[in-house]
């Protein structure tokens, strides 16, 4: 169970200012916990506090980053239960889903923990003209100093963590802001960071009201930004961040292809998983479903029956597979989004009933180009299927987004695969799976309003260091 209260982590120590936010279990409503909040004053301190470590965070041999990285790892996998339940109460996430993030956290800092030995320079050759007769050139990765991390409330354990872990295995200190929402799981990983031996001042996590957080985009002497949420929010941080770098994950309504030489077991299983999985709440998660023409009756019979027998319920028990979404006011955001389609044409298939933060997992057909549920990220359990017959105008279709973050393809045409790669407008794309398909090593990100930038770890740390250039001289007999 969740403690009666949790502090925040300002340098490095947990400090029980106050129980100023209050944490509901998103199934029931009812507050589990209380966290201290951070004040603007509290912020200024741990922005001092990371600057004033950044030398000796710089000065963190690699194997000494690592050792801290492997301990995080440790503990983790000693706190799993503790870990998943607190995901399961403060984000209303499946517990079965719960237990898989908390496998990727461990994930992600174990690949962070084997990266941090491996950042490795390169030796330009710089005898390109006579002039240059005798200069050789060394390059190395020096870390960028401190960082600004604001997270979201959907992953509050592995989105937390690939800004964490990277930025530890590149000697970097930073100021976290986790999401308000659902707090603990970053709470819990100052835990563990704490019992270290980082520098004093090389962390500090600070829930915060949104408002009192100005210091995360504006602050100098931070040098890099990485926010994770949503496009209004992530654009507007990038526009009063000022000089600092800016890397912005914001999301998207990811389509995927169903061709007609799809294997369809294998499709419904996998679509249904990635429309519905956490109740929708991913920014990959399946929104646009485009079937070809000759297997779309099957296929759509097979995703609605798929989608009905999914069991909606309390997220700690073992078999629900759909729980509540963040609030009651998302649920009826989407509720909305949902007659405002069915009323411009759109076809209910199953699905669209909500009880508070609960809403059933839904499937409309034909959703007109236009309606929020087409043109925006649902963030819940609802997609949309759609025909087409030609594999060229399904990708036009993908395209035809204002996001660009994965997409998915199931065909078994090695030439469509690769025209899907040349032309499709996204930061990945994921054949033979839906989009929703994430491993923590690979890079991730999105164009267009989807964001700037790549996580994973091996991105993520070249984001949080710098080119710095040796220049030798040998004088020329």
């Amino acid at each position: 169970m969740l403690k009666d209260a949790y502090p925040y982590y300002l340098a490095n120590e947990a400090v029980f200012a106050n129980q100023d936010l209050d944490v509901t279990d998103k199934y029931s409503g009812e507050v589990a916990t209380r966290v201290a909040m951070a004040d603007a004053a509290t912020i200024d301190k741990a922005i001092d506090a990371a600057d004033k470590a950044a030398g000796a965070m710089a000065k963190l041999a690699p194997y000494e980053r690592q050792a801290i990285l492997y301990h995080c790892v440790k503990r983790f996998e000693e706190r799993y239960e503790e870990l998943a339940l607190a995901l399961c109460i403060e984000a209303g996430k499946p517990i079965k889903d719960a237990r898989g993030e908390v496998g990727r956290l461990i994930d992600t800092f174990r690949v962070a923990a084997e990266e941090a030995v491996r950042i490795d320079g390169e030796m330009p050759n710089l005898e390109i003209s006579a002039r240059a007769k005798g200069y050789r050139g060394m390059v190395k990765r020096v870390p960028i100093g401190p960082c600004s991390f604001i997270s979201p409330f959907n992953f509050p354990l592995n989105l937390a963590a690939h800004k964490i872990a990277p930025a530890i295995a590149a000697g970097c200190p930073f100021v976290l802001k986790p999401a308000s929402r659902t707090p603990i799981g970053a709470i819990i990983i100052g835990e563990v960071l704490a019992e270290t031996d980082l520098p004093k001042g090389a962390f500090s996590i600070l829930p915060c009201h949104r408002e009192g957080a100005d210091l995360f985009t504006t602050d100098e002497r931070f040098k890099l930004l990485s926010f994770t949420g949503s496009p209004d929010v992530g654009w507007d941080l990038k526009a009063r961040a000022g000089k600092k770098p800016v890397i912005l994950e914001l999301g998207g309504n990811a389509a995927v292809i169903v061709d007609e030489d799809a294997d369809l077991n294998d499709a419904v299983e996998r679509i249904v998983f990635g429309a519905f999985y956490q109740s929708g709440q991913s920014c990959i998660g399946v929104q646009r479903i485009l079937i070809h023409d000759k297997i779309y009756d099957e296929l759509k019979t097979r995703l609605v029956e798929k989608t009905a027998a999914l069991k909606m319920g309390d997220p700690k028990d073992e078999d629900t597979f759909i729980g509540p979404v963040i609030s009651e006011g998302e649920a009826t955001r989407l509720e909305n989004w949902i007659n405002e389609a069915v009323d411009a044409g759109a076809t209910l298939l199953v699905g669209g009933k909500r009880d508070g933060a609960m809403l059933q997992a839904t499937l409309l057909e034909n959703a007109p180009k236009g309606t929020n549920i087409v043109e925006e990220e649902a963030f819940g359990p609802v997609a949309v299927i759609s025909r087409f017959s030609d594999f060229d105008d399904a990708l036009n279709t993908v395209n035809d987004s204002k996001f660009g973050l994965q997409a998915g393809i199931f065909t078994r045409d090695l030439y469509k695969a690769q025209k899907a790669w040349d032309e499709l407008e996204v930061g990945g794309v994921v054949i033979g799976d839906v989009p929703s398909w994430r491993v923590d090593n690979m890079p991730y990100g999105g164009v267009k309003d989807s964001g700037l930038g790549r996580e994973g770890i091996r991105w993520a740390i070249n984001d949080m260091t710098e080119e710095r250039l040796l220049v030798i001289r040998t004088p020329q007999s």
